[in-house]
Formats: C-alpha cells, structure tokens, sequence
C-alpha cells in the first residue's frame, strides 16, 4: 500500500492525463502525415517518444511550479506542493532521465523530429513556469502546445505542408482557450493566492470576448482542414458540431459572466472538443 501511494505520487507529477492526451495528438498527426495508419512499430515508436517527452515536460514543469501551486487552493494538495515527496528533488532523476530517453529515441526518427522534441521539452517548460506568472501561452505555451503535432508529423513526412499548419493552428488556439477558461473560472483563488496576471488583471467582460473570438478562430481552423486535408464526411460533421458547441459555450460565458460557465467551457474544450476532433481525423483517414 505504502508503495502504491509513493508511485502514485510520482506518476502524478508527470500529469499522466495531459501526457496521455498530447501522445494521442501526436500520433493522430503521424497518421495525417502519412495519409493512413503508419507501420506498427514506427507507430508504437513514435508515441513512445511524444509521451517519454511530454512525460519529462510535465514533471519538471511541475518541479519548477511548485512554490506557486502551494499557493493555490485547486492546486496545493498536489504531490510537491504537498510534501508528499521530500524534497522535492527526489523528482528530478525520474523527469530527467524522461528527457535524456526521449532524446535517444528521437534520435532514430528524422531529424526535425529531434528538434521538434527539442521545442517541446524547451516550449512545455518554459510556457509552465510562466504559466502563472506571465501571459500563460504566448508566445511559448504556442510553441509547446504544437510539439506533439510537429513529432508526430516529422517523424512521417521531413517537410511542412498546409495539413501540418492547420494542426499547429488548431492547438495552438486551443490552448489560450483552455487556459484561460479555467482561470476566469478561479479567478477569485488566484487573486487570493495573490497572483494578478493576464488574464486575471484584465477586465473580465473583455476577456470573455477574447474567448469568444478564440472559439471562432478554431472554428475556422477546423473546418477549414476539411477542405485542405481532403477528408470525408465523418471529419467535417464532427469539426461542425463540435466547433459549434464551443462558441456556443464561449457565447454563454459572455451572457452569463459567470464562474459556472466558464469552467464548463474549460471542461468543454479538454476532452469532448480537442479530443473528439482528433479522434474524428484519425477516423476519417483509416477508414477511408
């Protein structure tokens, strides 16, 4: 039992559930790089490598955060913030030693996969520790948030195209979304923590609309991949009705102001928006 809980704790640090999720958004990019489903093994290779990365990121993110995670109501009960791992050094060889596999296994696949890893564990971190101290995403948490797309697709196709860019938009305006929806949803917290920082110290009425507009880019985004990546009628339903229940969402957030509706907008655009969308474009290009 002892044991359980101590790894609990560790694989805690490295935010599973997000790794996990930018592994899937890696892997469906290789997918849409090579048009259909990619060999076995050069599959398990590539998402090996996005979730070795993504794992690492995180937990040296989390190391870095942890005096401002103490500081927050939603956040202080995590592993560092804690104490349940004294000191908090002890995380340092595990989220390391992520990094340095990743590296290795990178450096197998294609060379602009390699930097591509390079930029995520560079990009994740940087846009984390800044995360409650700056402007949240930009411009590093854009740099992060499109690392699994270009992994996932370099180590399939060693060369931009309009698919690619559209994938990096698509996350990249999915972030600042993401992020900040869950921040208005908490913003009394992170006043009371003492952290006033965009968006907190914006006004809330303007920043609501800034979602809004957020919510209709990646409409655009999303929709506009139908036509570039010629996928088929699965894709485009699901980029529609998705895409449609998000500015619905960010639209209801501007009528009602409230803390309520924002975090439903937070919860909205994690899994049943970015993850269905990805989901739909792996779909749509193995069975067609």
């Amino acid at each position: 039992m002892i044991l359980w809980n101590v790894i609990r704790n560790y694989v805690g640090v490295l935010k599973p559930a997000a790794s996990i999720l930018l592994t899937f958004i890696g892997l469906i990019s290789a997918i849409v790089a090579n048009d259909g489903v990619p060999e076995t093994g050069r599959l398990v290779m590539i998402g090996t490598t996005v979730l070795v990365a993504s794992a690492g990121a995180n937990g040296l993110t989390n190391y870095l955060d942890r005096h401002v995670d103490s500081r927050m109501r939603r956040t202080k009960h995590r592993a560092l913030p804690a104490g349940r791992i004294r000191p908090p050094e002890k995380v340092l060889p595990l989220t390391i030693g992520l990094v340095v596999i990743g590296l290795v296994l990178a450096w197998y696949l294609q060379p602009l996969y390699r930097l591509a890893f390079i930029a995520d564990v560079v990009g994740t971190s940087a846009a984390l520790v800044w995360r409650k101290r700056a402007t949240c995403v930009f411009p590093q948490g854009m740099l992060a948030s499109c690392a699994p797309v270009l992994m996932g697709w370099f180590a399939i196709r060693p060369a931009f195209g309009w698919e690619v860019l559209l994938l990096c938009g698509l996350i990249g305006f999915w972030l600042p979304l993401h992020v900040w929806s869950v921040m208005l949803a908490h913003r009394d917290e992170y006043i009371d923590a003492g952290l006033t920082y965009f968006p907190i110290n914006h006004k809330y009425g303007q920043t609501v609309k800034l979602l809004f507009i957020l919510s209709l880019a990646l409409a655009v985004f999303a929709i506009g991949l139908f036509f570039i990546g010629a996928f088929g009628l699965l894709y485009l339903l699901t980029a529609v009705i998705m895409s449609g229940t998000l500015v619905y969402g960010a639209y209801r957030l501007i009528m009602s102001g409230t803390s309520k509706s924002a975090w439903r907008l937070y919860k909205l655009s994690s899994f049943p928006y970015i993850g269905l969308v990805f989901l739909a474009i792996g779909l749509d290009k193995w069975l067609l």
